[in-house]
């Protein structure tokens, strides 16, 4: 099994734990404020009422009045191709992270049927709605759960109320928010994701992983959104490139725990572009016969060459047999290791040390 690495992502990590670092030594000031109630004097703007305005007098509501104390702990955008290593970059900070984050909140898109609030109700799945101080009914919206009142709130008031949940759940901090795949979210999401980067003193370290926005379900939404983000003061902005031929190399030299065939290498990187998750796959789909595949010994030696980068001529010539019967021993390899190329075979060899139980000549 290929060892979690952080092969060419060294300096985005770094980066990011450094972040979390300045967060947790300078913890922002939390904002308190007495909650209004329906039905007070005070009472609550216009559009926090429900539209079907029914709320009891002593029901709970939000305030969501603004002080010009400075916003969020910080904020990382992560972006890259699918299977860039995104989200693997994200768990390994937060492993890193020291102190540990007294709260970490993670939701991300639904791959089917996106519905409002989609990344809300992913953070909400499974935990206590004790504490957030917000009616319950909006609790059941914001948490797509089935008992959800017919009634609807207005978009402003619910967007409102979503901030003041996550508040909640973040508490006094230090928090770190976590935002997969902003790309594929739905509108309403969007919209308090960008709300969360403004909102003052939360206490938290925001750190959002996308595509970018052409490949995004709402390009335009997703690019606004993006822009929010990376806009705000000492915003983070991080893109993953595909690993180099060189980072390839390390990476499987930690996989295996031994130097790779230079050839091995060049078709490994060929094979999946770079990309750590393409990598991930073959590595982890390598062929491990079990019980262990029974090679003969010529086998061993024509594997051997294979490994060592050798076509079927240059087989044939170095163990004094003909082409034909090269032929034979490589299909006969390809089917005893379970491989579907040449490649795979190779990075099978390497593995079990073929080359070192025979001598090529």
């Amino acid at each position: 099994m290929m060892p979690v690495s952080m092969v060419g992502r060294v300096g985005e990590l770094a980066e990011l734990t450094r972040a979390w670092t300045r967060l947790a030594s300078s913890p922002v000031d939390s904002l308190v404020h007495p909650p209004l109630v329906a039905g007070s004097p005070a009472g609550a703007p216009p559009d926090l009422a429900p539209v079907a305005a029914d709320a009891a007098p002593g029901t709970p509501v939000p305030d969501f009045a603004h002080s010009g104390a400075a916003g969020m702990g910080g904020i990382a955008v992560i972006t890259g191709d699918a299977g860039a290593g995104k989200s693997l970059l994200v768990r390994c900070a937060i492993d890193a992270m020291r102190p540990r984050p007294a709260t970490v909140l993670s939701g991300g898109a639904r791959v089917h049927s996106p519905a409002p609030y989609d990344w809300l109700a992913a953070v909400l799945s499974g935990r206590p709605a004790v504490g957030l101080d917000i009616p319950p009914d909006a609790v059941a919206w914001l948490a797509q759960q089935p008992s959800a009142p017919t009634r609807r709130y207005a978009p402003g008031a619910l967007l409102r109320l979503a901030v003041q949940a996550v508040r909640a759940l973040a508490g006094a901090g230090p928090a770190v928010i976590v935002v997969e795949d902003l790309h594929a979210l739905d509108p309403a999401s969007l919209n308090l994701i960008g709300e969360l980067a403004a909102t003052p003193n939360l206490p938290a370290l925001l750190l959002v992983t996308s595509r970018l926005p052409e490949e995004a379900v709402s390009p335009a939404l997703v690019a606004r959104t993006l822009a929010r983000l990376t806009g705000a003061p000492d915003a983070i902005r991080q893109h993953l490139h595909p690993l180099t031929e060189s980072e390839v190399s390390l990476l499987l030299g930690q996989a295996y725990g031994t130097p790779v065939a230079p050839h091995v290498i060049e078709a490994a990187y060929t094979s999946t572009g770079g990309n750590p998750y393409r990598l991930t796959e073959l590595l982890a789909t390598e062929p491990r016969p079990e019980p262990p595949a029974q090679l003969t010994a010529r086998e061993i030696e024509v594997l051997a060459c294979l490994a060592a980068g050798m076509s079927n001529k240059q087989v044939a010539r170095s163990l004094g047999i003909s082409i034909r019967t090269v032929t034979v021993h490589v299909s006969n390899l390809l089917r005893k290791t379970r491989s579907s190329s040449r490649t795979e075979a190779a990075l099978w060899a390497v593995r079990h040390q073929v080359a070192d139980q025979s001598r090529v000549s």
